[in-house]
């Protein structure tokens, strides 16, 4: 079943100069801000004391900002759970200052303006905890990036190989560069989404290339140029394309949108991740095997040295 049919193919291969000037500008730029202003990371990451309070009839975020101002430890994240009744807030680490001190000093100053705030929970995370998260979520992106190769590297030609590998690259640089450039907030969630978008935007670029290596074998291509081949299998792969992303995206705005403080981040960078993972295997990973030289020798060569193994 097909909701959407395109009857002729659509000329990506055309803009691919142009899409390709577009992607390395913006990944330049990405690189930039994750060098210039860096990421936003949260309490998990460089340890803090993290509050969650009620209030019973509400609170204004701008005024419990300003309130703990008075405590002078720079900057002071606020935000909301959900409604207005339910108050997070999380503050940097204070060498001379005991974690329980400390948050009795807030729950102090927040009830000289509302005396009916209420302590639902406090958590401590020490600095080591933090770099020790940074590294083990490092360490877990690397892993997801090594499984990736190896994995594109035995299904594929080294050229569609190597132009998937370069486009889930620039995803996930984009989305990290989206965060530094607006300094939202980089928790565990939020990488927990980038690794989503790892696989995801993976996906999406084998669908693309099954579909061009199946096209160099039909005999029905035989007479077709290369980018016209391209262009066929990205056009033939479109419906499913709009169909799962289309719903997907939905579903993840829909977290946005309705799943407070708590899916913000994580909501955030996948839906930056699944418009940019289209993207790339479309409008990236596609021009880029232009560039590699990619022709029916390859498909054909690759074929054979395969038949050569299992014999």
């Amino acid at each position: 079943m097909e909701l959407f049919h395109f009857k002729r193919d659509i000329p990506f291969m055309s803009y691919g100069k142009l899409t390709t000037l577009i992607s390395l500008v913006t990944f330049v730029l990405s690189v930039f801000f994750l060098v210039t202003r860096g990421l936003n990371y949260s309490v998990e990451f460089t340890g803090g004391t993290l509050m969650e309070v009620e209030y019973q009839q509400g609170a204004q975020l701008d005024k419990v900002r300003h309130s703990l101002e008075a405590l002078n430890m720079g900057e002071i994240q606020v935000q909301a759970l959900g409604t207005n009744k339910h108050i997070m807030i999380r503050l940097p680490n204070k060498t001379d200052v005991p974690s329980a001190q400390l948050s009795n000093q807030v729950m102090d100053i927040l009830k000289k303006d509302t005396p009916d705030v209420s302590l639902r929970q406090v958590e401590f995370i020490g600095p080591s905890v933090g770099e020790e998260l940074v590294s083990n979520g490092l360490l877990a992106m690397g892993m997801v990036v090594v499984g990736i190769i190896i994995y594109l590297s035995m299904r594929f030609e080294w050229r569609f190989a190597v132009s998937a590998i370069i486009a889930n690259m620039h995803d996930v640089v984009i989305i990290l560069g989206c965060f530094a450039f607006f300094q939202w907030e980089f928790s565990l969630t939020v990488l927990a989404g980038v690794l989503a978008v790892l696989g995801y935007s993976v996906n999406e670029s084998v669908v693309v290339f099954d579909r061009i290596r199946e096209n160099f074998r039909k005999g029905s291509m035989r007479n077709r140029s290369v980018p016209e081949i391209i262009n066929n299998a990205i056009t033939a792969t479109m419906g499913r394309t709009v169909i799962t992303h289309g719903s997907t995206e939905a579903m993840v705005i829909s977290m946005l949108v309705f799943g407070g403080a708590a899916l913000e981040g994580f909501a955030l960078a996948l839906t930056i991740g699944i418009v940019f993972g289209i993207y790339s295997s479309v409008l990236v990973a596609s021009p880029l095997l232009l560039m590699f030289g990619l022709n029916r020798s390859n498909i054909v060569k690759q074929q054979q040295e395969k038949e050569e193994i299992v014999v």
